[in-house]
């Protein structure tokens, strides 16, 4: 009865460790909603972008990658790791493509954060955020 307890809990253990598919084929990416739905490439969401402060760089991010404000690089609440993603400022019509290896940003009515060189292509350094679309590409 012993070794059947423990054969048990080691075979829970071990299922909670395999790893999950969360993401299909190349037809979509990852915005996680609800309930691990995912929405198609070409997608287009609009919100209010902003940029990461100066204090990032050199930290990591949360899939590992060292931050730089000279990167095309991207914050996002549910879009997964390597997301590409065309972000267009709706004030001026210009786009820049980054790609999503952090979380955030972490104010309520935001749904992208740049780096620095991103927002400054965009056009919005001075403004400080700025209202874009944002598709989905890969």
């Amino acid at each position: 009865m012993k070794n059947i307890l423990y054969l048990l809990v080691l075979l829970l253990i071990l299922s909670s460790c395999s790893p999950s598919v969360r993401f299909s084929s190349n037809s979509s990416v990852g915005i996680i909603k609800g309930k691990g739905e995912t929405l198609p490439v070409g997608t287009k969401l609009k919100g209010i972008a902003s940029f990461y402060a100066d204090m990032f760089e050199g930290r990591k991010t949360a899939n590992g990658e060292i931050y730089s404000q000279g990167n095309l690089t991207a914050a996002h609440k549910t879009l997964a790791f390597g997301t590409r993603v065309k972000v267009t400022n709706l004030r001026n019509g210009k786009s820049i493509i980054v790609e999503v290896n952090d979380r955030g940003p972490y104010v309520d009515d935001r749904i992208i954060d740049l780096t620095k060189k991103a927002a400054e292509t965009l056009d919005y350094i001075k403004q400080g955020t700025a209202e874009v679309e944002l598709e989905i590409l890969e």
